[in-house]
């Protein structure tokens, strides 16, 4: 996107991310490049009025323009008519102007509306002068205002950078060791998982813990990064940490805690049932045994031992 936004048919791009990211790296990348034929103008700090803001633009550009009247500062129509002049020379000669906004979420309407003004320097085939808004999220949600809108129509390409997922934060890790001219095997397996956990894929952020850490393995007197040494390296450069996210759950699981509210009342009925049931069961059985065991007692004794327990016959005697 950016390389296209240097291009001959460049015109307006914007690239966005979250604190820390690495805009200003990709922008720093983007300049090491040494672009044939462009002359970049780079703005740090945008938190100037609409006259500031294009005499910063020509200061960049080297361009010399005439001073005011009374406190010798020019004019915003000097400025714009020396920019002018200046893009005109430097596109006869065959060469690009690339505009560069850092922060340009900090800008204000009135130096955005300047912006676009700019884009208004043409010749009947391109622009005379390209611009890059480099900001964070809130740069979109700026250019979304209705009084915007026709700077917003302008950009022809938009890139938004998103933190590392967990295998290019492994990726990111060992490209940084290597380039530092170190092993992949420092960090092990728990340990690059907490990294990814704790700096949530922000590559500022796992610059810090790793640095941390590293100092605390070498004060350690050990060459081997575990995953204890890199929470203790996180809470000291994070500050507060939460406890890692607990595995997803499936499908059922969710369902289940969603109707819980209704599931859970019907549980414990059927569990009293259940429990009445079975004490029921229990009393019956014992009643039963009961019953017999009475039954036993009472019943009466055997005929022989009535015979026994009779008076033996008198002998008759003999006549």
């Amino acid at each position: 996107h950016l390389l296209y936004g240097t291009g001959q048919y460049g015109g307006f791009v914007q690239l966005t991310g979250e604190v820390g990211t690495g805009k200003t790296t990709v922008i720093r990348t983007l300049l090491a490049q040494k672009l044939p034929e462009v002359d970049v103008a780079m703005i740090h700090n945008p938190r100037q009025n609409e006259r500031e803001f294009v005499q910063s633009l020509c200061d960049e550009l080297g361009i010399v323009y005439e001073d005011g009247d009374h406190d010798n500062a020019p004019t915003l129509k000097q400025l714009v008519d020396a920019l002018n002049r200046h893009l005109l020379s430097v596109h006869g000669a065959g060469r690009r102007t690339v505009l560069i906004i850092d922060e340009a979420q900090n800008l204000q309407p009135g130096v955005l509306e300047q912006v676009r003004l700019l884009t208004n320097l043409e010749t009947h085939k391109e622009k005379l002068l390209r611009i890059m808004l480099i900001g964070q999220p809130e740069l979109a949600d700026l250019l979304a205002r209705p009084d915007l809108r026709q700077l917003a129509q302008r950009i022809t390409a938009r890139y938004h950078l998103t933190p590392l997922d967990a295998r290019e934060t492994v990726e990111y890790v060992h490209h940084r060791l290597r380039v530092a001219g170190g092993g992949s095997g420092i960090f092990d397996h728990k340990a690059l998982a907490l990294i990814h956990h704790y700096s949530r894929g922000v590559p500022r952020l796992i610059n810090i813990i790793c640095d941390r850490a590293m100092l605390g393995a070498y004060s350690m007197g050990t060459r081997s990064i575990t995953g204890e040494i890199i929470h203790e390296a996180a809470q000291e450069a994070v500050g507060t940490l939460d406890k890692p996210s607990a595995p997803e759950m499936g499908p059922f699981t969710r369902f289940w805690i969603k109707t819980e509210r209704f599931w859970a009342p019907l549980a414990a009925v059927l569990a009293c049932l259940l429990l009445y049931q079975n004490m029921r069961e229990a009393h019956l059985i014992r009643k039963v045994q009961e019953q017999q065991a009475a039954a036993v007692t009472a019943a009466p004794a055997p005929a022989a031992a009535v015979v026994a327990a009779a008076p033996a016959a008198t002998p008759v005697a003999a006549a």
